[in-house]
C-alpha cells in the first residue's frame, strides 16, 4: 500500500513507520524534516508545514494514496484542512484521537468504544471529541473513508510513562529517584491504569490501515495490562535499581497548586480508573496481542535514556517545585501530630 503519515516521528508514528517500512508498503511522510535521524531508510520524506495549505496540496498533487493518517490534528479547524487537501486522494484517513474522550467521571470502569464521549476537565480532550463529530458528519454525509485510532498513553525507549512530570520531560523524576529522593504520585496510587508500548500500538494500527472492516470506525488501541500507578512507578524504581521513595498527594490538590497544569491531565485523565475492553480491535484485527509487558518495556527504556545523555534533560523548578510541595507536607503532618 501508499501510505502517507502526516507528522511520522513521534512516540506512536515513529514505530509505526518503522512496521510498515518493514512489511514493504511505500510510505511518505509529510513533517517539516527536524527529525530525519530517528526514521527507517526508505522512506519518501516530504518536507513542509501541514499548515501550509497551498505547499502541501503542491507536494501532494501527483499523488494517491491507500491510507493517510494525521498525527498531529487536534482541532475540527486542523481537520477541515485535511479535508480539502485528501477528500479526493485517499480510500481511507485515519485520525489519533485520544482514550481520554472517554466520559468522565465513569460510570463504568471497563473502557470499550461504546462508553460515552464526555470530558468536563480537559479542553484537550473536548477538541478531540469534537474533531471525531466532524469526521463522522463527513463519513455519514460525503462518504469520507474514516478510522478513529483511541491511544491511551503509550511510550517508547525515549520517554517514561509518568502521571506527574515537569516541563522538561521524565528525566528530573529519575534523577530524583536515583539520588534518594521522594517522588510524587497522584491520589493514593491505587487508581487502574493501562500501560502501552510503541512496538505494540503500532501492530494494532498496521492491522487497521487498508481494512474496509474499519471504515467508519471508532477503535482503541491499548495492551490488555492493569496496572496501578504505585506499580507503575514501582517498575521503574526496579529498573533503575533502586527503592522507591513515593509521597502522594490528591490529583484535585496537584491539579490546583501551580505552576503546572495538571487539572485536565490527572482529573480528566489519568487519575480515573480504566481497564480497557480490546474486543473490537482483535475482531477488526485478528491475532493482535500486546506482547510487551510493563516491566519488561520501562527496563528497556531506562537502559536507554541512561545510554543517551541528550534524552537527560534537568528541569531544577520542578526539582524545586517537588522538594517544596513534599517538604510543605511533612511540615504539617508534624504540626499536627504535635498538637
Amino acid at each position: 500500500m501508499r501510505i502517507l503519515l502526516i507528522g511520522g516521528t513521534g512516540t506512536i508514528s515513529t514505530a509505526i513507520s518503522k512496521l510498515l517500512v518493514t512489511q514493504g508498503h511505500e510510505l511518505y511522510l509529510l513533517n517539516r524534516g527536524k527529525r530525519t535521524d530517528v526514521l527507517p531508510g526508505g522512506i519518501h520524506l516530504l518536507v513542509a508545514d501541514v499548515n501550509n495549505e497551498t505547499a502541501v496540496a503542491a507536494k501532494i498533487r501527483d499523488l494517491d494514496f491507500d491510507c493517510v493518517a494525521d498525527f498531529i490534528a487536534f482541532t475540527p479547524e486542523q481537520l477541515q484542512r485535511d479535508f480539502r487537501l485528501f477528500r479526493n486522494k485517499t480510500k481511507q484517513f485515519i485520525f489519533i484521537s485520544s482514550a481520554s474522550v472517554y466520559q468522565k467521571p465513569l460510570s463504568d470502569y471497563r473502557v470499550s468504544e461504546a462508553t460515552p464521549l464526555a470530558n468536563p476537565y480537559w479542553q484537550y480532550s473536548r477538541d478531540k471529541i469534537a474533531c471525531e463529530d466532524y469526521l463522522m458528519k463527513l463519513y455519514r454525509e460525503e462518504g469520507f473513508p474514516v478510522t478513529i485510532v483511541r491511544p491511551s498513553y503509550t511510550y517508547d525507549e525515549r520517554s517514561v510513562p509518568l502521571g506527574i512530570r515537569g516541563k522538561n520531560g521524565t528525566w528530573q523524576v529519575l534523577k530524583r529517584m536515583m539520588e534518594g529522593k521522594p517522588v510524587i504520585i497522584h491520589g493514593d496510587g491505587t487508581s487502574l491504569w493501562t500501560m502501552t508500548h510503541s512496538s505494540d500500538f503500532a501492530k494494532g494500527f498496521v492491522g487497521l490501515t487498508g481494512n474496509l472492516h474499519a471504515l467508519g470506525e471508532a477503535v482503541q488501541i491499548t495492551s490488555d495490562e492493569t496496572l496501578t500507578w504505585n506499580q507503575i512507578y514501582q517498575c521503574i524504581a526496579r529498573a533503575l535499581d533502586v527503592p522507591l521513595k513515593a509521597v502522594h498527594f490528591s490529583s484535585e490538590f496537584l491539579g490546583a497548586v501551580g505552576p503546572y497544569d495538571f487539572y485536565g491531565g490527572l482529573l480528566g485523565d489519568k487519575a480515573v480508573s480504566v481497564v480497557f475492553d480490546n474486543a473490537k480491535l482483535k475482531r477488526l484485527v485478528p491475532g493482535f496481542v500486546a506482547t510487551k509487558r510493563f516491566d519488561q518495556g520501562i527496563k528497556d527504556t531506562v537502559c536507554y535514556i541512561l545510554a543517551h545523555p541528550e534524552l537527560q534533560r534537568p528541569d531544577e523548578e520542578f526539582d524545586k517545585w517537588c522538594d517544596r510541595l513534599i517538604d510543605s507536607r511533612e511540615k504539617l503532618v508534624n504540626k499536627i501530630n504535635k498538637n
